[in-house]
């Protein structure tokens, strides 16, 4: 009998890819979505799925004792919110709740695997030394402070098998954040906020929804940082994506003091219309941070982590998806 598993956040980027890796591992997938969300990309794979009230903790119990959900991948979360407190609504409460309900199928729920973000630490300040898991936590946004109170809510909940998987940005097809920038470059733009020096790290979405599928098995109450292994200078995304593209553009470093006018012109606009900005100015403090290289060596030596997408390679398949899609 095949085992069961549920994945919220089924519709988005990550679920899409979260769903094709524990098919592949020859799970009953069920997807957890939003009765409005868009699924055509979803039709055609041997998913089924539910409409779960993550507001209720009762109704929640109800909809997984129906099911017997062996496994959990937490993937759904508000990446883009109107304020603290909703971020903390979607990311932190949504979170426990769900974790909470799945007590209720005792030793049928195997594990329950939370995917939070290295936001949820936040960046270091110099280019010296690389994010561990044991780095103190200094989330620079409402939405890391928002990861990391939902990791604080999931340890706290006794008798709950867990894993908490932290993955540095990720890319990839389906991706619309980085492709912001992929699509300006192929435009012939390449902006950058300032002209500072970075360490930037990326993950391959491919890799981290395999390692989240293999967390089901692994790493046991226990929290891991995932990159591709690499950081990367300000400018090697864009040299890259150029290269591949075959594409040349006009490189140039827009003022901080403007680009934070803009942010904060954007941040109030939004506020009137109830409504989460593209960029204010945390993001901006986020998209500046110096240093987000982390170490990945305590989930190769726990779950077998072996990242297979370079940024270079990972870029070839993604620009790849964008083109053959018309996204580019």
């Amino acid at each position: 009998m095949m085992e069961r598993v549920l994945i919220t956040g089924a519709s988005g980027f990550v679920g899409y890819h979260l769903i094709q890796a524990a098919l592949h591992n020859n799970l009953e997938v069920y997807a957890a979505i939003r009765k409005n969300s868009k699924i055509d990309h979803l039709k055609g794979l041997d998913i089924q799925y539910i409409y779960p009230d993550f507001s209720n903790v009762d109704s929640l119990k109800t909809e997984l004792l129906d099911k017997r959900f062996n496994y959990i991948i937490h993937g759904a979360g508000a990446t883009r919110a109107i304020s603290e407190a909703e971020y903390n609504k979607i990311n932190a409460e949504y979170a426990a709740n769900l974790a909470e309900a799945s007590l209720a199928l005792g030793d049928t729920l195997k594990k329950f695997v939370l995917i939070s973000s290295l936001a949820a630490i936040g960046p270091l300040k110099t280019l010296d030394g690389v994010i561990t898991e044991d780095t103190y936590p200094n989330p620079i946004t409402a939405y890391g402070r928002s990861k990391l109170l939902a990791e604080k809510k999931i340890k706290a909940i006794k008798g709950l098998n867990y894993t908490v998987l932290r993955p540095t940005a990720v890319y990839g097809p389906r991706d619309t954040g980085i492709f912001i920038f992929f699509k300006q470059v192929s435009n012939h733009l390449e902006p950058y906020i300032g002209n500072i020096r970075q360490n930037l790290s990326f993950i391959y979405v491919t890799d981290l929804a395999k390692t989240a599928v293999k967390a089901l098995h692994c790493g046991d109450m226990k929290t891991y940082n995932l990159s591709d292994g690499n950081f990367y200078d300000r400018h090697e995304l864009g040299t890259l994506t150029k290269t591949i593209l075959g594409v040349k553009a006009f490189k140039f470093h827009l003022w901080v003091n403007f680009v934070k006018l803009i942010a904060g012109i954007s941040q109030k606009v939004s506020s009137f219309s109830n409504s989460a900005p593209i960029i204010n100015l945390e993001k901006l403090d986020e998209l500046m941070a110096v240093n987000w290289s982390c170490s990945i060596e305590l989930a190769k030596h726990d779950l077998g982590f072996n990242p297979q997408y370079p940024l270079a390679k990972g870029l070839q398949e993604t620009l790849q998806w964008y083109k053959d899609n018309n996204w580019i």
